[in-house]
């Protein structure tokens, strides 16, 4: 009778070893894991209002921190005042460019004045080089008294002075129009092709202008994501800078298992594979159902932050762990929530042994927020009235 309890036992033992124990792997070292979306603001500011709270839920774009925004305030009315005064100073430049303009035309007028001058200083100096060739042969032959002959010379004399006078204010005309044309140049090199509004120093102010735009959204930090609230750490009148962690929100629908198995449970595990769980929250009443996704690249202590010295002489072996990521049902996850850091039960089925043991495509799960797509249509319309406002009429 003993040899035939031994027997059944045995043969019972073989063939659950045979139907189950031989393609099962479990292990109770198993925990949820999930995103801790980190909240934390994109500018400085001393917080005057707190929204949230921790074990809160919360939706994706919700306020939950207020920053002071009198500070961001002032710097886009300073913004809006050097727009407009960009806007002016850039007409100034339109202006100097058409009195440039005018100033070469004036120059040249002078020039050809001058030219004139010259032109007559040359025909009187011509007559009074003939007048006093003439008088010089008649005092010759005794028909003119010297003095008419000193005059005629004295006025020789003037005629050439003249001529010279008007020599040196053509070559001042011409220097003048140089420098005239290089101020029109210099002048039109600020604005040439292009207007008031595309003006590079007037679509630099309206940059600043959106900066501070945008500055003053911010002082409201949203909620990238929707989940529960926690480790809130921020206070009233705290004074935070960007990057400052004041609070975590957990996404209840982004969960995941991470099964840490002993390296010699891995050989049969392949990625794909059903995967049932148990929590210890709510006990073997509830299995959750899920999927092998990956295996990591590297054991738990391969990535500690002291990692094991093994290369020494008092050497004793340690079986690894390597953790496999383990995902979820969403259905079920939402019938009965877990939080993260949980206790499981992982069992993986490993009888369909077809799929990869690590990935062999570049298949990407990514995460994504449209909540800081801030739009800047008020600033643009902000930014084209104080153009309007500023602005006469555009040059011809």
């Amino acid at each position: 009778m003993l040899f035939l309890v031994v027997l059944i036992c045995a043969g019972a033992w073989f063939a659950w070893w045979w139907l189950v124990g031989r393609i099962e792997v479990s292990t109770d070292n198993a925990y949820v894991g999930g995103n801790v979306v980190q909240v934390s603001p994109q500018i400085s500011g001393t917080v005057t209002r707190v929204f949230a709270d921790d074990t809160q839920l919360v939706n994706a774009g919700d306020v939950l921190v207020r920053v002071d925004p009198t500070d961001y305030e002032l710097q886009l009315s300073a913004a809006q005042a050097a727009l407009a005064d960009a806007v002016r100073s850039v007409r100034a430049l339109y202006a100097n460019t058409g009195q440039a303009r005018a100033t070469v035309a004036g120059r040249q007028a002078d020039f050809r004045r001058a030219r004139f001058e010259l032109a007559a200083a040359q025909a009187a100096m011509d007559r009074a080089q003939s007048d006093l060739t003439r008088r010089e042969a008649l005092a010759a032959r005794n028909f003119v008294s010297p003095e008419n002959v000193q005059a005629a010379r004295t006025a020789l004399d003037a005629a050439i002075a003249q001529r010279d006078a008007a020599r040196a204010a053509v070559a001042q005309g011409e220097t003048a129009i140089t420098a005239a044309g290089e101020q029109l140049r210099a002048a039109a090199g600020l604005v040439d092709r292009v207007s008031v509004v595309q003006h590079p120093r007037v679509l630099a102010a309206a940059e600043k202008v959106r900066e501070a735009y945008l500055a003053l959204r911010r002082t409201s930090i949203l909620a990238p994501v929707s989940g529960y609230v926690a480790r809130r750490s921020v206070q009233l009148g705290q004074r935070v800078a960007p990057g400052t962690a004041l609070m975590a929100l957990i996404p209840a629908d982004q969960l995941w298992v991470d099964a840490n198995f002993k390296e010699a449970q891995l050989e049969d595990v392949r990625i794909g594979q059903p995967v049932s769980l148990r929590s210890d929250l709510y006990g073997s009443s509830v299995t959750y159902h899920g999927r092998v996704v990956g295996l990591a690249m590297g054991t738990g202590s391969a990535f500690a932050l002291l990692p094991a010295q093994n290369a020494t002489g008092n050497w004793i072996k340690v079986v690894q762990r390597l953790p496999v990521r383990v995902s979820l049902d969403p259905g079920e996850i939402a019938e009965h929530p877990l939080r993260i850091g949980l206790s499981m039960l992982a069992t993986i089925d490993t009888s369909d042994r077809s799929g990869d043991v690590l990935a062999r495509s570049a298949e990407r799960k990514g995460y994504e927020t449209r909540v800081f797509d801030v739009s800047t249509d008020e600033a643009d319309a902000l930014i084209e009235r104080i153009v309007a406002d500023n602005l006469a009429t555009e040059r011809p």
